[in-house]
């Protein structure tokens, strides 16, 4: 017997040969994998797959709706461009609205202006020919008035007494007579 013989028959956990255990563990171990691996096979193989196909189908799921964003994005871009160039030519339309009743009015404001003008100046020029009727109504009564007080001093300075008398007893003779 050899040194290790001995060894493994006081020691049963050694084995006739330093890589290989004994055939008995072989099998048993064999068996044993067998059905482990079988049993896993079977249980294990269609809960892993279906693991597996329900994170493909998740992430198949996450891909899809990624792609429909990315085309309602893309959606909402082109129609938030579409709607830039519609406030654009909205704004000209409605600035070019704006300047032509700024026009309008403006137009409209002048010409108020100018009848206003016109009619001042219509009232402007009545009055000056009413005041100037006045003012001239009111030197002939001046006038007449200061020629009456001149002619009455003039009168008075030429005639003296007697013929002032010879007039009155004149003036009395003709109402006399006339009678």
């Amino acid at each position: 017997m050899n040194v290790y013989s001995i060894i493994a028959a006081e020691d049963p956990s050694l084995s006739h040969h330093w890589l290989f255990p004994e055939i008995g563990e072989i099998i048993y171990g064999g068996l044993a994998s067998l059905i482990i691996f079988g049993a896993l096979y079977k249980f294990g193989w269609p809960a892993a797959k279906k693991g597996l196909e329900a994170r493909t189908a998740k992430i198949q799921k996450e891909l899809d709706d990624a792609a429909a964003a990315l085309k309602q994005a893309t959606s909402d871009a082109a129609n938030i461009r579409t709607a830039l160039g519609d406030v654009a030519s909205e704004r000209a339309r409605i600035l070019a609205e704006a300047d032509a009743q700024a026009a309008a009015v403006l137009a409209e404001g002048r010409a108020r202006i100018a009848a206003e003008v016109a009619d001042m100046e219509a009232r402007a020029t009545a009055e000056i020919e009413a005041a100037r009727a006045r003012s001239g109504d009111e030197l002939r009564a001046e006038i007449a008035r200061l020629s009456a007080a001149a002619t009455t001093d003039a009168v008075r300075a030429a005639l003296d007494e007697r013929t002032q008398q010879e007039l009155i007893d004149g003036f009395i003779a003709k109402v006399g007579a006339g009678r």
